[in-house]
């Protein structure tokens, strides 16, 4: 069983060899996750301790779902897992980033690779309604066979 260190000292943090994971006042910490092979950000999520656990446990990639308040572990209903080949603390240890492997080929809930697959219009280019331009055109799959008519886990 995991067991996370107690945070005593800026050293320790910044420079020890303890994990010590800083949780925010709702005790979430964020997640970026990118593919391995590529780098290409597939999506930012929140695991909460329960879920960094059992995402060091499984070597699966298990987030904590803020608009259903459950244990997310990706892939759980789709099979689009995220088996993870890396996972990195960051200075002050209240930012995780995974790397991993998809199982499937998406990690986006609408179907998309990538949960970032539009770009937002900058500089000259910006205007003062923004409209967004899509990098990805295809979906991996239909989050309708997928899902059903499950309520989208995203909160509007």
């Amino acid at each position: 069983m995991v067991d996370f260190a107690e945070r005593k000292s800026v050293e320790q943090i910044e420079e020890g060899t303890e994990l010590a994971p800083k949780f925010d006042a709702q005790g979430l910490i964020p997640v970026v996750t990118t593919d391995y092979e590529s780098g290409e950000l597939l999506m930012h999520a929140y695991m909460n301790e329960e879920a960094l656990k059992k995402t060091i446990e499984l070597g699966e990639a298990v987030y904590w779902s803020r608009s259903r308040k459950v244990l997310w572990h990706k892939g759980a209903t789709s099979g689009l897992v995220q088996k993870v080949r890396e996972l990195r603390i960051d200075d002050d240890q209240d930012t995780v980033w995974l790397r991993v492997d998809v199982q499937g080929g998406a990690s986006c809930h609408v179907g998309y690779r990538s949960c970032f697959y539009r770009t937002v219009p900058v500089g000259a280019d910006a205007t003062e309604r923004i409209t967004l331009s899509f990098t990805e055109t295809e979906k991996v799959f239909d989050p309708k066979k997928v899902y059903g008519d499950a309520p989208n886990p995203t909160q509007i």
